[in-house]
Formats: C-alpha cells, sequence, structure tokens
C-alpha cells in the first residue's frame, strides 16, 4: 500500500470516491434527494478547486492499494491555529483493510512535522458510528457538539473530535 501526495490529475477520481463513500456511509444519514442529486458534480467542483488552487499549508494524502485510489486524507489549516482533517476516506468495500488507519496515522504524523503543536481535529455526524468508533480507537478525544446546517437545506448532529498535541520528547 502506497501513501502518497494527492495531484491536480486526481481530481476526478478522489470526487468520485468521495461521493460513493458518502452515498455509502450517509445513506440512512442524509436525505436521499441530496446522496441521489449533483452530489459527485458538487464533490468534483471541490476537488478541482482545492487541487488547482492549493491552500498554503494544506495537504492531500492518497491511498493506491490498487490500481485506483483507495482511500485519501485532506488537511488544512484554520484561522485558530488548529488543522481540520476535512476528509478521510477508503473505497467502501475496502473499509476495515487498514486504510483508514493507516492514512490517519500518515496524516497525524505530516501534521506533528509540518504543524508542530497544533492540534488535529474533525467534524463527524453524530450518527456516523462506525466512524466515531474508528476515530476514538485511534486516540480522537470528542470536545464538543453542534448542529451542521448543509446549504442543500437539512441540519444534522455533529461531534468535533481533536488529537491532543503530543509533549515534545
Amino acid at each position: 500500500m502506497e501513501i502518497r501526495r494527492g495531484r491536480r490529475s486526481d481530481a476526478t477520481e478522489i470526487a468520485a470516491l468521495h461521493a460513493e463513500s458518502w452515498r455509502t456511509a450517509y445513506a440512512q444519514i442524509m436525505p436521499a434527494s441530496f446522496l441521489g442529486g449533483s452530489l459527485l458534480e458538487d464533490r468534483l467542483g471541490l476537488w478541482r478547486g482545492r487541487l488547482d488552487d492549493p491552500l498554503p499549508g494544506a495537504a492531500l494524502f492518497v491511498v493506491e492499494a490498487t490500481t485506483e485510489i483507495d482511500g485519501f486524507a485532506y488537511l488544512m489549516p484554520q484561522s485558530d491555529g488548529r488543522l481540520l482533517l476535512d476528509n478521510l476516506h477508503a473505497r467502501p468495500g475496502r473499509t476495515g483493510s487498514g486504510i483508514g488507519g493507516q492514512l490517519l496515522a500518515h496524516a497525524l504524523a505530516w501534521a506533528a512535522d509540518e504543524h508542530p503543536g497544533r492540534p488535529v481535529y474533525l467534524d463527524v455526524l453524530r450518527a456516523n458510528t462506525r466512524a466515531i468508533a474508528f476515530y476514538e480507537r485511534h486516540g480522537a478525544l470528542r470536545i464538543d457538539e453542534r448542529v451542521c446546517g448543509f446549504e442543500q437545506g437539512f441540519d444534522l448532529p455533529e461531534l468535533e473530535y481533536t488529537w491532543p498535541v503530543s509533549a515534545p520528547a
């Protein structure tokens, strides 16, 4: 399994994986009209934008365990000094294979090296219990709960998790 930096040429494949992952993980959580609508086009716009005009200090990592991208993680600096793990996805059908754990470990190590002393956090939908269990197994601590308003007109409860900054050795 190879983890590498994402490239501009990955945008279409990452967008398709992102949409497929959401349609699988959120099938009983998000409205079917949203998941079955223009989700792929929306994700394609997001990833083309992120890869055509990269945010300073952000990083995209992809896993190629087969002949295609099987997972990705995206981190971006926030104005409060923290790093947001905005995306962590393994290809449906490949979850539980170690892709997510390896991507997460790689992302956290990169964050510690490139942004020392800055905590990494993420938001996860409260109903996404499989993801919550995964993050908690990997050391994330829940620090907040709120409602996330989606521009498509629906609201869902979400939880905020963080990984504490390791003390220098």
